[in-house]
């Protein structure tokens, strides 16, 4: 194996190993990160843009000695992993954090014990910084710290979150906004309702991406983040979510709810270094609008 480096200046850690083992072939270092077995003070890491700082030690460790690795669900993703945030792809169909009726099936488990590598007496874990519904599918941020979480949830109204949706009907305008205050007194049927000390304000702004016969999908930007802020405008506007049987959807065809999280954009709460991800439309969404 190759001997440990230690960090002169900042540098990615995949230019900085390349450089460091010159010996060893850019495939190999490659497998080494994927496999997880590349410490950075001690600690595996697998992502090839994690930033090095002044003083970190880079080792190998002995492949007896890996930790296994950690299979995720299907459809589940690690889009970003760095010491204090990670930010993953959700299915649909399953939940984030765990309920009466499900205490392991969610993000959060598969999550907690990914970060863990399968070593139970690890003390690595994560924070939920936001949520999406159970039938919601796309980008999610989790925090590895509880500084990190409150940091994010602190400064969370002033990032960029869309969506994408396919909804039956046809919108009148191409382009507009829903603004109205919300009713979230019974949680899994919020409404729109005149304004009082029971109700929140909810602006949501929306774009026609594509029509189709009979149904169109849609761009959604939030400008604040209610329960079921998206599922309620469009229902509201006479064009529910495909699948969307709690707000009067009417019809199924990819047995599912057609909303997406696509885009996530906001500031590192430690770096500063602004953020942005994106997730394709699910193929099951996509081919209905083809």
């Amino acid at each position: 194996m190759p001997a440990p480096l230690t960090v002169q200046e900042p540098a990615e850690l995949l230019s900085f190993i390349l450089a460091g083992w010159p010996e060893v072939k850019r495939t190999k270092l490659k497998a080494l990160l994927k496999h997880q077995s590349i410490l950075v003070n001690g600690r595996a890491t697998s992502q090839f843009n994690h930033v090095l700082r002044r003083g970190d030690v880079v080792s190998v460790q002995n492949a007896q000695h890996a930790r296994p690795k950690v299979v995720l669900p299907q459809g589940m993703k690690v889009y970003f992993e760095d010491e204090h945030l990670i930010v993953i792809d959700k299915p649909a169909d399953l939940l984030t954090i765990a309920s009466e009726g499900e205490k392991q099936k969610t993000a959060y488990f598969y999550l907690t014990d990914y970060v863990k590598k399968g070593d139970e007496e690890s003390k690595d874990r994560i924070w939920i910084v936001h949520r999406l519904d159970r039938e919601t599918s796309g980008l999610m941020v989790f925090a590895k710290t509880i500084e990190v979480k409150r940091a994010l949830q602190e400064h969370w109204d002033e990032g960029e979150k869309k969506y994408e949706a396919v909804v039956d009907g046809v919108l009148k305008q191409d382009e507009g906004t829903f603004d109205s205050h919300l009713d979230e007194t019974n949680p899994y049927r919020v409404r729109s309702a005149p304004p009082s000390e029971a109700t929140r304000h909810a602006i949501t702004h929306y774009k026609v991406i594509k029509r189709a016969p009979g149904r169109a999908l849609v761009g959604l930007t939030l400008q604040t983040g209610r329960r079921h802020q998206i599922r309620v405008h469009l229902a509201d506007a006479g064009c529910p979510i495909i699948g969307d049987e709690k707000y009067q959807a009417r019809s199924n065809p990819a047995r599912r709810l057609g909303l997406h999280a696509c885009s996530l954009k906001f500031k590192h709460p430690v770096t500063g270094e602004e953020m942005k991800f994106e997730s394709p439309l699910p193929k099951d969404l996509a081919k209905i609008v083809v």
